[in-house]
């Protein structure tokens, strides 16, 4: 078996992801639960979606990420006028061949931060979905493959801002995972600043600590993370428990329950198991159901979150023993 073939161990990928997280860690202060979700969605395979108020890290842990992961990095900042062109790219007229030739957009690389995705219409938030969840682009009835590894980092400010305008919901849902840093205590503040003054600089830059080919035998060895039947069917539970609320309206579709599964089993790899215990599901299932759901009317003017009808179907669904793990770990279940 050559390299190209061999399966990355769990304990491998969990040193890996903590090499990773120490070094955007390093730039990033004090937020290691919420880029811990990051690289869980990246390792994943999806897209992430940041959102808080503005000045809060969002690019900047974007950035980091894409250093650490030794990935190809474009930026794209979304404004009112831009266009679908200006995301996936368009044919312009080569005077020199008097042909049109494809020039292409900032979409094609291997990580994309879409900077605060919700300033743009929805029109060209759209442009996005096919390159999401296909990994493709078609301009002009022409389609042109995104080489792997290929992340979508979209940052977003809350809709209160003024000149923002709602996520579609199909977009929204193209998101693996949604992550909120909150702002810092006093220590961790003053700490940014303590380290800017060190630095001498305003840009951080970071060694990569793997490589787009390291990468993608990391998120490969995710495949090979057992899930017990008991853990996967307290998955659907959870999921189906969004849409029986009484305070929703519209639930996690079976793509919720799917991002569960694979946001679970990334937490999984990166503590260096090759099973998913309950733990993992319930750590990740805020941050991949909260933003799948839509409220009734009436709870919105109750100001109720959907992370908070989350948390209660996950107070109120039944979780598996831990012990019950499955066979292949030489453990025996409870």
């Amino acid at each position: 078996m050559n390299d190209a073939d061999r399966i990355m161990p769990p304990a491998e990928v969990g040193h890996l992801a903590r090499e990773v997280l120490d070094a955007v860690g390093s730039v990033v202060v004090g937020k290691r639960d919420a880029l811990e979700l990051v690289l869980a969605g990246v390792l994943a395979g999806g897209h992430v979606l940041l959102e808080d108020l503005p000045g809060l890290g969002k690019t900047l842990t974007a950035r980091c990420f894409a250093q650490a992961l030794g990935l190809d990095f474009r930026r794209l900042q979304f404004t009112p006028d831009l266009l679908p062109a200006d995301v996936t790219g368009s044919f312009l007229y080569d005077q020199s061949n008097g042909d049109f030739s494809f020039r292409a957009g900032p979409i094609f690389t291997n990580m994309l931060l879409a900077d605060e995705i919700n300033r743009t219409p929805p029109k060209t938030q759209s442009a996005l979905l096919e390159a999401m969840q296909e990994k493709q682009v078609s301009v002009e009835g022409v389609t042109y493959r995104l080489e792997e590894p290929f992340h979508v980092l979209a940052t977003a400010n809350p809709i209160e801002h003024e000149g923002t305008y709602p996520l579609p919901e199909a977009q929204l849902d193209r998101f693996l995972i949604r992550v909120s840093f909150g702002y810092p205590d006093h220590d961790e503040e003053w700490d940014v600043l303590r380290r800017r003054m060190a630095r001498r600089r305003e840009e951080a830059v970071i060694k990569p600590v793997v490589d787009a080919r390291t990468l993608l035998a990391m998120q490969a060895a995710l495949e090979h993370v057992a899930v017990e039947d008991s853990v996967g069917r307290y998955v659907v539970s959870l999921a189906a428990a969004t849409r029986e609320h009484p305070s929703v309206l519209v639930g996690a579709s079976p793509r919720g329950s799917l991002a569960l599964l694979l946001l679970a089993r990334a937490r999984a790899a990166m503590a260096g198991r090759d099973y998913v215990v309950p733990e993992d599901v319930k750590e990740v299932a805020v941050p991949a159901l909260a933003h799948r759901i839509t409220l009734r009317p009436e709870m919105w003017l109750r100001r109720v979150d959907p992370s908070f009808v989350v948390g209660e179907v996950l107070d109120g669904t039944p979780a598996p023993a831990s012990g019950a793990l499955p066979n292949h770990a030489g453990r025996p279940g409870r």
